[in-house]
């Protein structure tokens, strides 16, 4: 038991900085957003009878869109788009559901999945390094930390590398008078997060609902990431059109309550592929850890105080593994790279997937980044034959 709750903590460390740069962003309350973030996973939690190792965090794919509409329409319209973007995740589970999952193995075989995996870790980057670029001196360290207690420690501390990384960047820069605490001094000990309701409007709908045609494309890719890291089909069991209703409605309660959409981690990932530590409790200690720290506002402010160039240099290696684990799926599958079809479809889905490819179907319909080059990997791999 005591072991999980550092491994929760390890998690929730890991999550918070990009839970909470979506709200500074948009405008959207920070406590609101880690409580929603806490209360989603556990219903994602719930929902996949507790068999995947998943967190749910705030979405970067609706910044833009949020902004617009809270500009436009105000922040209620921007609730009522989130929610309905969560019941656009409802209608892809059904589809899935009467499907049959087997398809989407055959859609999705190791030449797209290898790469849009790969993507995933790869199309962030540059925010790794973006949050490294303010020292890279603590940056380095950081992540010298991690390297090392993954490599020449044992037992239980080789399994939380991401907190010495922490912890050893923290106290260097609190050596060097780097850290402002002004956020701890200001937070409340306790108070409840700022919660707003939503409103229904049409043409924020028309905005912010179609961006959930995406983001399913590129649930799938991660919980093809997490399987592959675990070593498990969580599209087989408990199914995708679960782990689809669990995002689906975690966003929804997000959007009620006046939170961030959700979608699985990617960070959260890496830390799984990094400790090979991926028992699902541990995820649901670093949601309930959030959901008190949106209440116990010192705790929170305590976490905002750690440096971004240290959470930057653990996010090089976290956001590697990611892309690590799609060239191993290409290698454990066989693929054979000597085919030219097989280069195309991966050039082609690493490029469009890394470059931010986009393309504007009309009527708020847009497709990026990875959604864009898992489409166009789908589509190459049918129409190419096979030589």
């Amino acid at each position: 038991m005591n072991k999980q709750l550092v491994f929760g903590l390890q998690h929730l460390f890991t999550m918070f900085g990009a839970t909470v740069l979506v709200p500074i962003l948009t405008g959207l309350n920070i406590s609101v957003a880690l409580f929603t973030a806490g209360v989603g996973t556990l219903f994602f939690h719930w929902v996949t009878k507790g068999k995947v190792p998943v967190f749910l965090g705030s979405s970067f794919a609706f910044i833009a869109a949020l902004q617009l509409v809270i500009k436009e329409h105000g922040l209620g319209a921007a609730q009522g788009g989130i929610m309905a973007a969560g019941f656009v995740y409802l209608g892809v589970a059904a589809l899935v559901y009467y499907v049959g999952p087997g398809i989407l193995h055959r859609l999705f075989p190791p030449i797209v999945i290898g790469p849009v995996i790969a993507i995933i870790g790869l199309s962030l980057a540059p925010v790794a390094i973006k949050m490294s670029t303010g020292n890279w001196g603590l940056a380095i360290f950081s992540l010298s930390i991690v390297v090392g207690v993954s490599m020449f420690f044992k037992g239980f501390f080789k399994m939380v590398p991401v907190l010495f990384g922490l912890g050893g960047g923290y106290l260097a820069a609190l050596v060097f008078g780097l850290i402002d605490f002004t956020p701890i001094r200001e937070a409340a000990w306790l108070a409840v997060p700022a919660f707003t309701w939503p409103t229904f409007n049409i043409a924020a709908i028309a905005i912010m609902a179609p961006i959930a045609i995406a983001t399913a494309v590129e649930h799938f890719g991660d919980v093809m990431a997490v399987g592959t890291t675990v070593e498990d089909d969580f599209v087989k069991d408990p199914g995708l059109h679960r782990t689809l209703i669990g995002d689906g409605v975690a966003t929804a309660i997000a959007g009620f309550f006046g939170g961030p959409a959700n979608t699985t981690y990617s960070e959260n990932t890496g830390v799984l592929a990094l400790t090979r530590v991926w028992h699902p409790v541990i995820m649901r200690w670093a949601a309930v850890f959030a959901i008190g720290i949106a209440f116990v506002q010192k705790i929170g402010g305590f976490i905002s105080t750690i440096p971004t160039p240290v959470v930057g240099g653990i996010a090089i290696i976290l956001f590697g593994m990611i892309a690590a684990i799609g060239v191993r799926t290409v290698v454990e599958n066989k693929v054979d790279m000597s085919k030219s079809r097989n280069l195309i479809v991966s050039s082609v889905i690493f490029v469009l997937g890394i470059g931010g490819a986009a393309v504007n179907l009309g009527g708020g319909i847009k497709f990026e980044g990875i959604g864009l080059a898992a489409i166009v990997g789908i589509i190459l791999n049918q129409l190419l034959p096979q030589e």
